[in-house]
């Protein structure tokens, strides 16, 4: 499972970011066309809502999980989530663990 965790955190960097870079080349760094077009249509807004709550959840995992089992560098998952997005740092945050426990 480690390994699979791992692709999956690769592929959850690269995916979202590639999105996020080709936004920022057509639209420059727009703060306000951002977050006109987030909140622009339900389903965006629907969309965002879901990663913001999947994103606390995850960091509240990360923070009680990670204790209770003494994951070391759990801090990096919580950045992964906090820069990137859930798609990086909670299976980068899986990963660690699988790879803590088999120890």
């Amino acid at each position: 499972m480690a390994k699979l965790y791992l692709v999956l955190t690769v592929l959850g960097i690269i995916l979202p970011l590639y999105a996020f870079v080709s936004w920022l080349i057509a639209h420059g760094f727009n703060v306000a066309l951002f977050v006109s077009q987030i909140v622009d249509n339900k389903i965006s807004l629907f969309a965002w809502l879901d990663v913001i709550v999947a994103a606390v959840v995850s960091i509240i995992f990360i923070v009680t999980n990670g204790a209770k089992h003494q994951i070391p560098n759990r801090w990096l998952a919580i950045l992964g989530t906090l820069t990137v997005g859930v798609s990086c740092g909670l299976p980068l945050y899986l990963y660690l663990r699988e790879r803590h426990l088999k120890n």
